[in-house]
């Protein structure tokens, strides 16, 4: 990229921000404004995302430096593969979740749209920016957002959740302060590449407390990707969130998903010397706790919020276990995963309020009583109408359907590509050539087939009842801005599903740059070569 082109990389910042600055300005008396500045942000994003989708499949890194400084000492943006992917994940979760706001939700509290640009522009700094300091301060943006979105709606659930996950999220933060100042004291540079660059040759004496510094910052990711034991807040704060409020929160896990992914590979893969693979067979094994945990929430709960919650621990542990395997091939089919879960984790956290609306009160309860002993009035009924059968109203059938694809895209079941991803993932490590699969492949395996057992199990269970055994008392009424979201992160996922081979294409390629990361290095640490911030 070059001239104009090159300030693109500053654009997904850019525009929330100045988004979010316009609607505080305009206050609750400027509605139907901030209305239209919310939609002309996020329309504008999901645009921006798709371009720089395009210009990033380019072995070429793209680099940003504002105020024409060096990127040793000034802020430097970086443009490659993976945080295209991340930002264009984000625009269409943050589209899809801002039109069903447009329902009722925008409403219900102050300061809704400004939050919710906050929350945007904090996600795409953290996914753009090229050392650790800025995203310390990305990440801050976000979470100081997604606190005011937890709470949105307010009510009691709301705020015990919310001030459990505000108290959780500022240890995590002050550990995340820890580990960079500890990085810094040794290595002196905060810039990723730079110190990528830097870690072969840290003296053997100072080598432990650089791997200690890094280590007390791993934890803070993994906090925020929800890793077992880590993670146990997750579930309940994202159930009593409100709905276009979970649906963006829902991103936030792989915030520390995308941290892990690029902080680990860049600064212990091959040519980190004596730290090469360093904290590897720990991501293995707690990706595979987060697996079981994630899956024995998914079968205790009844609840959909919850459920959806479950999943997002499940989808965290799968993408933590497979980059700990350490494998190129492996980490191109976690991307792809990455994406099919996003999309779908998102789809049914819009879903479950749809699904919910209208339902008898107090139908979760008698559920099992229901189902165990019958209701007792089947026989009545059977000698009232001598017609067989339910008529199932247009809305509860498209609802229906809806749920039952989110159901096969969260448990991985065929055709779709949650299938697809689970087998991009397994494949490599049961056709490594290797005389003896190792015993990790097959636990790998094991809780990859056993949390989609499990979710399907949970999902048929809830949608028995749902759909079938305490159906909704009476039709309920569904506007297109709450529909078509749900709609539109579904058919993406069937296009990813059509589109497998071209998206798996540029999945391998985003894990071979991440584990080879030599382009990045010689974009960030060499002449630009994209616009510079204050020089064009």
């Amino acid at each position: 990229m070059s001239g104009w082109m090159g300030h693109l990389l500053i654009a997904p910042i850019v525009v929330p921000m100045l988004a979010g600055a316009a609607m505080v300005l305009a206050g609750d008396r400027g509605r139907r404004l901030t209305v239209l500045l919310g939609l002309c942000s996020t329309v504008t994003l999901v645009v921006l995302s798709v371009v720089l989708l395009r210009l990033a499949d380019a072995p070429v890194v793209g680099v940003y430096r504002l105020g024409d400084w060096p990127s040793l000492f000034g802020i430097v943006l970086v443009l490659d593969r993976l945080s295209a992917l991340m930002l264009a994940l984000a625009a269409v979760l943050g589209f899809s979740a801002f039109v069903f706001s447009l329902a009722r939700w925008h409403r219900a509290g102050t300061h809704f749209h400004p939050l919710f640009q906050f929350q945007l522009m904090g996600l795409n700094g953290a996914f753009l920016t090229g050392d650790l300091f800025n995203l310390f301060v990305f990440f801050e943006v976000m979470l100081a957002a997604s606190y005011g979105m937890a709470l949105h709606g307010s009510g009691v659930a709301r705020v015990r959740a919310g001030l459990h996950y505000i108290v959780i999220n500022l240890v995590a933060s002050l550990l995340f302060l820890v580990g960079v100042s500890a990085v810094y004291g040794i290595a002196g540079t905060l810039n990723m590449a730079d110190l990528a660059a830097r870690m072969r040759d840290v003296a053997v004496e100072d080598r432990a407390l650089l791997e200690t510094g890094l280590a007390v910052l791993g934890i803070a990711f993994l906090v925020k990707a929800a890793m077992w034991p880590l993670g146990f807040w997750l579930p309940a704060t994202y159930a009593a969130a409100s709905t276009p409020a979970a649906a963006i929160l829902s991103i936030l896990s792989k915030v520390g998903i995308y941290a892990v992914l690029r902080v680990w590979l860049l600064l212990f893969g091959g040519e980190a010397g004596a730290s090469a693979g360093f904290g590897g067979a720990w991501l293995l094994a707690g990706g595979l706790f987060t697996i079981a945990f994630g899956s024995i929430a998914v079968l205790a709960t009844q609840n959909l919020p919850r459920l959806a919650g479950a999943s997002v621990l499940v989808s965290s542990g799968t993408l933590l276990a497979a980059i700990g395997a350490g494998q190129v091939a492996v980490t191109g089919g976690a991307l792809f995963y990455l994406a099919s879960s996003v999309l779908a984790i998102g789809a049914f956290f819009l879903l479950i309020e749809l699904v919910e609306r209208g339902r008898e009160v107090g139908a979760d309860v008698l559920a099992v009583t229901r189902e165990a002993f019958g209701s007792g009035e089947e026989e009545d009924e059977l000698q009232e109408h001598d017609e067989v059968g339910v008529a199932i109203p247009g809305t509860v059938a498209l609802l229906g359907m809806s749920f039952m694809t989110c159901a096969l895209l969260l448990a991985g079941l065929p055709p779709l590509s949650g299938f697809l991803a689970k087998f991009a993932i397994l494949a490599p490590l049961l056709g490594s050539g290797e005389p003896a699969v190792p015993a990790a492949t097959w636990a790998l395996m094991a809780a990859l087939i056993l949390s989609g057992l499990a979710t399907v199990v949970a999902m048929l269970r809830v949608g028995i009842d749902v759909f079938w055994a305490s159906p909704a008392g009476r039709v309920p009424r569904i506007g297109l801005v709450e529909i078509a979201p749900v709609a539109l992160l579904l058919m993406l996922c069937g296009a990813l599903t059509l589109g497998a081979g071209p998206a798996m294409d540029y999945m391998q390629a985003a894990a071979r740059a991440l584990h080879a990361p030599t382009d990045y290095l010689h974009g960030v640490l060499t002449a630009p070569v994209a616009a510079r911030g204050g020089g064009g």
